[in-house]
């Protein structure tokens, strides 16, 4: 009787054991896995200032990864040029740098942005050219992306440096307004 009991727990257990495993294997079926294609994006940013005798052009490309729907992580790098024609002399300096950042969305529309960057500034007066510092930031802030077409979106985004690195070349609580054009391929 012992042996017949053990014969029919054993049955029944392997029995809930194969169904829990096809039970399982149908529901992964049903899910597919979202190709890498889908979950790599470009993008980034121009920047140009042209203000009478100062003029600025700047070039940040960047990659970004989704780790789920909602959360995504990237890098950029950055380059910038500067002439001051304000002096007596031409004040000229080439700038750059790279940041990791993290994205995750509120809604579809609205993500809040966190990004570490450090840049190197070469700074100059009218006077005499500086040494070269590397400068850390902290940024924080939020954005707005809007789908344009099934693969590109719109992006608006403002950020502030928590840092405020003594040699930051930008004034205290002064936001970092950019706007661009993300594709994914």
């Amino acid at each position: 009787m012992k042996n017949l009991l053990l014969l029919f727990l054993l049955t029944a257990f392997s029995f809930t054991v194969a169904q829990q495993d096809s039970t399982r294997a149908a529901t992964q079926k049903q899910t597919p896995k979202t190709p890498l294609s889908e979950k790599i994006y470009y993008g980034g940013a121009v920047g140009f200032n042209f203000f009478g005798d100062y003029f600025r052009i700047s070039l940040e490309p960047m990659v970004g990864y989704k780790v789920t729907p909602k959360l995504s992580a990237g890098v950029k790098l950055m380059y910038e040029y500067v002439k001051d024609s304000r002096y007596t002399t031409d004040v000229t300096s080439n700038n750059y740098g790279g940041s990791v950042f993290t994205r995750f969305r509120v809604i579809p529309a609205l993500y809040l942005h966190a990004e570490f960057a450090y840049y190197s500034y070469k700074y100059r007066t009218a006077l005499i050219e500086g040494d070269r510092s590397w400068v850390p930031f902290l940024l924080l802030g939020a954005g707005y992306s809007q789908q344009i077409t099934r693969n590109t979106w719109a992006y608006a985004q403002a950020l502030w440096d928590v840092i405020q690195d003594d040699k930051s070349p930008y004034s205290n609580s002064e936001p970092w307004i950019s706007v661009g054009v993300g594709v994914g391929f």
